[in-house]
């Protein structure tokens, strides 16, 4: 895994098409980033590899990632999609494979991932992972791998920290990524995250950023706005968040996602309209909780958070 811990991810839909995917690659590469994260779902795989293959940039400096959809779970389906996936990159190796979610309804994920490992032996992938696997999903893989998966690519950020299952990373050497670092923005005009932000001169984003890469996380913030690329790759540079400024964020852990369960999820084009409101409701019941509790007075509203 590339040494920053710093990614972009690249995740934008098939109807961007492939030159807008051109476009935003080509950019990210001249602000600085090697590190690139795709998919099939993703449907910017040629326009990914076509970006880097005309940067002129050695092969070894960049780092890309893509992933297989639940539609190729299975030993021969998931053998099949990664040749897909290989020829659409164009690319002499891919760097990082991941099965984009468990799907367990389907029971194949332990089979997808023992074919990972052929695939792994045929060199022509450099590490194999998983995405969006929770604590006993994992643990499924460890009962029959011969090869631990290097990564999990999770949802997380301040509002849905994962600990337990960052615990077990840990035990297992296995590497968090964290999708959505900053739960699609949603965390951004938090008092806490505003207000170390002024102290940092830096932006809410530069700061949430800040707080995942010393928590060890690697991150794929997904921007196609090449001001807020340049700003998030600049957020490894800030000045160290101090302990209580971490342990201040950490309090703001309440389990809420801004996508979707993926315990049950199977496949879907569901966005932000969907899960906005269920984020929001989980925020504004923590916070009921701790009038409750007394850990707050209740101020009829004021000085809660307009946007969690």
């Amino acid at each position: 895994m590339p040494g920053s811990g710093y990614f972009l991810s690249t995740g934008l839909r098939c109807e961007q098409g492939q030159e807008g995917m051109f476009r935003v690659v080509t950019a990210a590469l001249d602000a600085g980033y090697r590190s690139f994260d795709s998919a099939k779902k993703y449907g910017n795989e040629q326009g990914l590899g076509l970006a880097l293959t005309r940067s002129g940039i050695p092969r070894e400096e960049v780092f890309v990632t893509t992933k297989l959809w639940s539609d190729d779970q299975g030993h021969d389906a998931a053998l099949r999609a990664f040749d897909t996936s290989f020829n659409l990159l164009g690319l002499d190796y891919v760097d990082l494979y991941l099965i984009h979610l468990p799907a367990p309804s389907l029971g194949l994920y332990v089979e997808t991932w023992l074919a990972l490992e052929e695939i792994y032996r045929s060199d022509r992938v450099r590490a194999i992972g998983v995405a969006n696997f929770a604590v006993h999903h994992i643990e499924e893989i460890l009962k029959v791998c011969s090869i631990v998966p290097a990564v999990n690519q999770v949802e997380l950020h301040p509002r849905l920290q994962q600990k337990e299952l960052r615990a077990l990373h840990a035990d297992h050497g296995i590497a968090t990524e964290a999708w959505g670092p900053l739960a699609r923005g949603l965390v951004l005009d938090h008092p806490s995250i505003t207000s170390i932000a002024a102290r940092h001169d830096a932006t809410p984003a530069q700061i949430v950023l800040r707080w995942h890469l010393q928590n060890g996380t690697i991150v794929i913030p997904k921007s196609k706005d090449p001001v807020r690329t340049r700003q998030n790759l600049e957020a490894a540079a800030l000045a160290p968040l101090d302990e209580e400024e971490l342990a201040e964020i950490d309090a703001l852990d309440v389990g809420a996602r801004t996508g979707p369960d993926f315990e049950e999820f199977i496949d879907g084009t569901e966005g932000a309209d969907v899960y906005q409101p269920r984020f929001n409701e989980m925020i504004q019941q923590f916070e009921e909780s701790r009038v409750v509790a007394g850990e707050r007075p209740d101020s009829s509203g004021a000085g809660r958070e307009g946007r969690p």
